[in-house]
């Protein structure tokens, strides 16, 4: 089978199983503090049809209810991780499944996983995999040590996404929360996929937030120069799509 990604912005993507389609962490809107920083490929009411929903974690660029109640159908399956169903039942959602670490579910023939994250909030990343086809998407996560044991479960990951951008917040210290490229990189070593997609690293919180609350340590050129020979790296602008 075949396997189309789409970036349509930040850490959203579309990924598309020969037309059993998910979508990942949703982020349509933007507000103050929160801007896309490239442009956006498509606005909800423009996705194709959704097999389903994943959304690592609750922070508002990830996890965007509101914009993407433009969305036509509420009986979308959404998997999300433990903690946050709530939000997505008050939005109106039928079928919203709750995971943590190494949980389960099948959705229109995938099987979705939840494995480990670290984040500001708590979180989860996901493997995905349908008719042999394996996908590891990474959200915002920083790099621990317990994703190394996603390449012992699944060792044949086709494309795995990677957050790059590093993101720190200034007046805690320096308090990193994403990993950079380089460390993405170190990961995607351990992971060994077929293709490797950087994610995460456009957003912007404005001028003055930027340099007063946020900082940033990575970009896609950084991330595919460490990525080790023999790992294919594509940096795909939004709305351009990779068929693996």
């Amino acid at each position: 089978m075949s396997l189309t990604l789409t970036r349509v912005v930040h850490s959203c993507v579309l990924l598309d199983f020969d037309g059993v389609t998910f979508l990942t962490d949703p982020w349509f809107s933007e507000r103050r503090g929160y801007l896309h920083g490239e442009p956006l490929a498509c606005t909800p009411d423009k996705l194709p049809e959704l097999a389903g929903v994943l959304a690592t974690h609750g922070h508002y660029d990830h996890y965007d209810l509101e914009a993407f109640a433009a969305y036509p159908s509420r009986d979308v399956p959404m998997v999300v991780k433990r903690g946050i169903g709530d939000q997505a039942r008050d939005k109106g959602y039928t079928h919203v499944v709750e995971l943590d670490a190494w949980e389960s579910v099948e959705i229109a023939g995938a099987r979705i996983t939840a494995a480990p994250a670290r984040h500001a909030v708590p979180q989860v990343t996901f493997v995905v995999e349908k008719d042999g086809t394996t996908v590891f998407f990474g959200g915002d996560t920083m790099r621990i040590p317990e994703l190394d044991e996603v390449a012992r479960r699944f060792p044949e990951i086709d494309l795995a996404l990677m957050p790059v951008n590093g993101l720190y917040i200034r007046p805690a210290l320096n308090r990193q929360v994403v990993m950079n490229a380089e460390e993405a990189a170190e990961l995607t070593a351990v992971l060994r996929p077929r293709v490797a997609v950087p994610i995460h690293y456009a957003f912007t919180a404005g001028r003055v937030r930027d340099r007063l609350l946020l900082g940033y340590d990575g970009t896609p050129e950084r991330f595919a120069a460490a990525v080790p020979e023999g790992i294919e790296v594509r940096v795909l602008a939004t709305g351009e799509p990779l068929t693996i």
